[in-house]
């Protein structure tokens, strides 16, 4: 039997194996609990978690009891030991690849260590969220092509402190695509390792575009707003070559997959359909630099299915605890998955196979059902409004603007929101709320900026009771709309270093951090 014969032998295989764990629907705080035992007994053996009280055989309340949540910056010191070359420091062992966390806030550089056990829990999650895709869609022709990752470089930067070891740094994509098993880097990874490797955006579009046009690509993973500027140089490409392609699939017949994850795909759902092809089916998954979270394994409206099984034990605090300036207080505020309760907003916490116990990495997820455990993500712990007190989550400006934008037949560019404060210099009498909006379409005479804040208040207030609280209490001002011109978030992110393919924009603050300079550099979409 040919080489592609087995293989798609194995992937029917393991898609039925996927189908029987599905079925499992009570499994998952059984798999979390075995989880648990696992990576505790590994942390024991470090001197960082050995010093603070973990033990081999530690029981969960003991865990909480004695090992408080934390944020990067309280693991900062560690991470730079191991970066040094010291062993058994975090996790047992050396650690030879870190990755840099880009993130979606302002702020210092996060070094995420990438153990062997971290990169196994990748590969484990990888190919299970694309299991859950072959199992909902009945079929595994996914896996008879190529699959195209619109990731960061591949290119690492070697760490002199670690002398006379080696250790690299770089995107986690690319530390990923680098410790691939080779038959899948020989038989499905694209753009190839020698493209992977380009850190210019420009150029490794421009080569990925050449290479892939006449592949055999069934699947396309990437952030939304860059791969429509993939497609559309596709389309380029092929209109150059004499070539009529008013979509990826007239490019590549047999796409049937793009996956999707990072950030909300609503805004551009419908551009996306028009450049990808009428058949392609969406696929979401819900990845960051800590772990490989959730994957879809149902139809949209029900969330993702939490991996309980892939390596990483989750803990979940109620965002109505939740203070990140107290955190060593919350330790018996988390609960384990058994203890969620659907429609709770909670921030998520992991403990993983890099050594990271009980991480708070900073996102916000709210349950849909706990058998099986499927969630939403909702926002960012950080990218919240509530300068305030009006609590207001990344998810519900995305959702109210989204909302609004569809009444007005408008298409979202990009945006940002951030509170304007009360300032007697400036006879600013009451805070609120002042949105900066780039559309891509729909900017006519009847969609103002004076209407569409009409709108966004309207629309807000029935998704957030606090902020109709503060509105209808008269604590809180109408909002204010900026339309700014095409570009203007390009070029912020530009001057952050953002601009490629793993990047997102914050899409609100409680700060005027990114605002501020917005306002000095924004001309005006009606300028």
């Amino acid at each position: 039997m040919s080489f592609k014969g087995i293989y798609s032998l194995g992937a029917a295989v393991l898609s039925m194996a996927a189908r029987r764990r599905l079925r499992q629907t009570a499994a998952a705080p059984g798999q979390q609990a075995r989880v648990f035992e696992r990576l505790t007994h590994r942390l024991a053996a470090t001197s960082y978690w050995r010093g603070t009280g973990v033990t081999p055989t530690i029981d969960y309340p003991s865990f909480q009891q004695r090992i408080a949540p934390h944020t990067y910056e309280r693991l900062a010191p560690a991470v730079e030991r191991m970066k040094r070359g010291e062993a058994d420091v975090l996790w047992p062992g050396r650690c030879t690849h870190f990755a840099v966390s880009s993130g979606t806030t302002v702020g210092r550089t996060k070094y995420l260590p990438i153990t062997a056990g971290m990169l196994a829990h990748f590969r484990q999650a990888g190919l299970d969220s694309l299991l859950y895709y072959s199992v909902r869609t009945g079929s595994t022709s996914v896996f008879r092509g190529r699959h195209l990752f619109l990731g960061g470089s591949t290119a690492l930067s070697p760490l002199p402190e670690m002398l006379p070891h080696r250790a690299y740094a770089g995107d986690l994509s690319g530390i990923t695509a680098l410790n691939l098993p080779s038959w899948i880097e020989k038989h499905l990874y694209e753009p190839g390792a020698k493209i992977a490797q380009i850190t210019d955006w420009p150029a490794k579009l421009d080569a990925i575009v050449r290479r892939t046009s006449p592949l055999n690509i069934t699947m396309l993973a990437g952030i939304p707003s860059w791969v429509l500027i993939l497609a559309a140089a596709l389309r380029e490409h092929a209109t150059q070559h004499g070539k009529t392609a008013q979509h990826l699939q007239h490019i590549w017949p047999r796409f049937e997959c793009f996956v999707h994850g990072g950030v909300p795909v609503d805004p551009f759902l419908g551009e996306l359909r028009a450049a990808l092809g009428p058949t392609v089916n969406f696929h979401e998954v819900y990845p960051a630099s800590e772990g490989f979270i959730a994957a879809q394994d149902s139809a949209p409206c029900d969330g993702l299915r939490l991996m309980a099984n892939a390596g990483i034990f989750y803990e979940f605090i109620p965002m109505t605890e939740f203070d990140d300036t107290r955190l060593e207080h919350l330790g018996t505020n988390a609960v384990p998955l058994a203890g969620v309760q659907v429609g709770v907003d909670y921030a998520l916490v992991m403990t993983t196979p890099a050594g990271l116990a009980r991480y708070v990495i900073g996102d916000i997820v709210r349950f849909i059902s706990t058998e099986p455990p499927r969630l939403l993500y909702v926002g960012r712990t950080t990218l919240q409004l509530s300068a305030f007190g009006e609590h207001v989550i990344e998810k519900e400006v995305t959702d109210a603007l989204l909302n609004v934008c569809r009444v007005h037949h408008c298409t979202i560019g990009n945006f940002h929101v951030a509170p304007i404060f009360a300032n007697a210099v400036t006879g600013q009498k009451r805070g609120q709320h002042e949105w900066w909006i780039e559309l891509r379409s729909g900017l006519t005479a009847d969609v103002t900026p004076e209407r569409l804040a009409g709108d966004l208040d309207v629309e807000l207030q029935r998704l957030n009771e606090d902020y109709e609280a503060k509105r209808l209490g008269g604590g809180l001002a109408p909002p204010t709309v900026r339309l700014v011109a095409p570009g203007t978030f390009e070029q912020w992110q530009r001057r952050h270093g953002k601009w490629g393919g793993q990047h997102k924009m914050p899409r609100c603050r409680s700060d005027r951090s990114i605002a501020d300079e917005l306002a000095g550099h924004a001309p005006s979409a009606t300028n």
